[in-house]
């Protein structure tokens, strides 16, 4: 399916079959018109076809290919394919990434300085303009077929013009809200306005879409997922809280076909880096992939996509051919905020546990050796004992009290307690010990790190003294052009990347509920833990980072948001929704232009419409601060 879909991405961008020349949003599109409005509607299978092309228009930039013919004017088609651009306002502009490049007005936007002639906030917004108009072009025209076929065409328009307006209202508040061709310059909305209009337009669509549909195009399950979304944002655009919709829909995604990746395909003891891989299409994460950008190395070549997220995390010592392409282009990393966040915290996992007891751990594999003192365990009930710990390799024993009279070690190594027995022999790691008075006995489990967190450090700094060397920051390994065998992608030049990249994903929707049950929506708390404990079991590849009920809250549902979407398009919305993104409250190295991270203006929580746009159309006001 996704072949199929890919080619007919491809033949359309460079056929570019969009019908006429209008203002929406006043955008400026080359387009190019090669075949007539005839042509492309003269039945339900050419309509497919011009389809095409509006999903082709968040995947591609130009006519013929990466280097010619861009499809928005005086923008470099590299920099203008809309999932780069999302992760530049989206990613680049807080703690999850960094970019040593110099590219006028690059800069900008992780020190939070933009004006409103940055060419990064301008090529997002033409990207969408774009799109709502191709939508608005593909809507009107396609209402003359009469097949019943059709009728899903238009509700896919219909979600994919939705879409780029949630992208509009969330980055820039207050545009224009076009829904038909108009040579006429369009009005301002504002922000209460075009979210009513996306939740009507979803609404709508909802009985329209299909049920399921070929890997690549949207359904109806991909509606709600975008409500689930959209009421989470609600109080931020418009005031109003929308919680218990925001659980509502979540439930309809969750209880739907679509499920969390578990197979791990290459062996490495999880099964979320899957969903990053080049075969991700087909290797299982495709069943959590709600709404994904399809990309193919040899039919949908783009310098944005995960071209882009590949090659431009690679840099320093870090190989290559490792990540499936022929080099790298040394621009992103990370901040130590991300990385910390993947730290085991041994001492806040065990104020979790209960009171510190008289029973510990004496050893060499301890910190305080023989001698003590010992390690003390946590009570967590009448005569049980835990603790989490990093161990030494060596030897520990179990001791009441820092008593010799009162010991315990394992003769048989096998789990059973035996007074002044053998020592317990340990290797360096974290662990979580359990001690079992009743039944005489013990268990010393591994505490596996949460494989989530895909960093290269060889060679690396945690802390970034000044942004352009590559080697200040650590770099992210996420996005591979390699199959879950280790094969590289179909490209043999290693320049372009068959990995998707995926914009909703079931994971999301999981986080979704949990946030808007704390926040007052009508969910189940207990529902919310057992989710986020399902993706914990994939990112940890065991239950050992498993969580109660009792852990959930805000903060740590924002941890988690972090550290299952890092580098998906996500955190800046997120953090605006917590007053996290402008405020002092939470800080990031050149947040503010300022090495140890300041707090700025709060008008920054939106981006500028561009000034030219303001400049030609007396119609729109600009946004506040610029």
């Amino acid at each position: 399916m996704k072949n199929i879909f890919n080619k007919l991405i491809f033949v359309f961008s460079i056929s570019s079959l969009i019908l006429s020349c209008h203002n929406d949003l006043d955008q400026s599109p080359i387009d190019p018109d090669s075949f007539t409005e005839e042509d492309v509607f003269s039945n339900a299978d050419e309509a497919r076809g011009a389809l095409a092309k509006l999903y082709a228009s968040l995947a591609l930039t130009g006519q013929n290919g990466p280097t010619g013919s861009p499809d928005i004017s005086d923008i470099d088609e590299g920099f203008s394919q809309f999932s780069r651009m999302l992760f530049n306002l989206n990613e680049i502009t807080t703690d999850h990434a960094v970019v040593g490049w110099g590219d006028p007005g690059l800069p900008d936007l992780h020190g939070l300085y933009w004006s409103s002639s940055n060419d990064f906030t301008e090529a997002m917004y033409y990207r969408l303009a774009q799109e709502v108009s191709f939508s608005n072009s593909f809507i009107a025209n396609a209402a003359s077929l009469e097949e019943d076929i059709v009728k899903t065409y238009i509700a896919e328009a219909r979600f994919l013009r939705a879409y780029a307006y949630y992208n509009l209202l969330d980055l820039y508040g207050n545009v224009p809200l076009t829904t038909e061709i108009s040579t006429e310059l369009p009005t301002q909305s504002n922000q209460t306005e075009l979210f009513n209009f996306i939740e009507t337009e979803l609404l709508e669509i909802e009985p329209l879409l299909a049920t399921s549909n070929e890997y690549g195009r949207v359904d109806n399950i991909a509606a709600h997922a975008l409500l689930s979304r959209l009421y989470l944002n609600s109080e931020v655009w418009t005031g109003q809280n929308r919680y218990n919709e925001c659980v509502m829909y979540s439930e309809n995604v969750m209880n739907s076909s679509y499920s969390i990746n578990m197979n791990d395909g290459n062996g490495n003891g999880t099964a979320y880096d899957e969903l990053f891989l080049a075969d991700n299409g087909s290797n299982g994460a495709q069943n959590e992939f709600i709404f994904a950008l399809n990309f193919d190395g040899l039919q949908s070549q783009t310098w944005g996509g995960s071209t882009f997220l590949v090659h431009a995390a690679i840099g320093g010592s870090m190989n290559p051919t490792e990540f499936g392409v022929n080099g790298g282009w040394g621009g992103l990393r990370t901040t130590k905020n991300l990385v910390n966040k993947f730290t085991v915290d041994v001492n806040a996992l065990n104020n979790s546990l209960g009171t510190q007891s008289d029973w510990g751990l004496v050893g060499n594999a301890t910190q305080n050796g023989w001698d003590g003192p010992d390690t003390e365990m946590y009570q967590t009930a009448t005569n049980q004992y835990a603790i989490y710990v990093d161990l030494n390799d060596g030897e520990m024993k179990f001791r009441f009290n820092e008593d010799w009279g009162e010991n315990y070690g394992d003769n048989n190594s096998d789990g059973t307690l035996d007074p002044n027995g053998d020592n317990i022999l340990i290797s360096a790691g974290t662990y979580y010990i359990e001690l079992d008075l009743d039944n005489s006995t013990y268990t010393i489990n591994p505490y596996t790190a949460d494989k989530r967190g895909m960093f290269y450090s060889d060679g690396q700094s945690l802390e970034i003294e000044t942004i352009p060397p590559f080697e200040n920051g650590y770099a992210v390994s996420k996005f591979k052009n390699v199959d879950v065998n280790g094969n590289s992608g179909s490209d043999s030049s290693g320049n372009h990347t068959d990995t998707d990249v995926p914009l909703i994903r079931l994971a999301e929707i999981y986080l979704n509920y949990a946030e808007a049950t704390l926040r007052g929506g009508n969910g189940n708390l207990d529902l919310a833990a057992t989710k986020i404990n399902e993706l914990r079991e994939r990112g940890f590849g065991n239950s050992s980072g498993n969580i109660n009920t009792s852990d959930l809250s805000l903060d740590f549902i924002l941890d988690e948001r972090s550290k299952e979407l890092y580098w998906e398009g996500q955190r800046r919305t997120d953090l605006v929704r917590y007053d996290y993104f402008t405020s002092n409250s939470y800080l990031w190295p050149f947040k503010g232009n300022e090495p140890s991270g300041i707090g700025v203006d709060s008008y920054r929580n939106l981006f500028p419409l561009p000034s030219n746009v303001i400049s030609v159309n007396p119609n729109l006001t600009q946004n506040e601060g610029y």
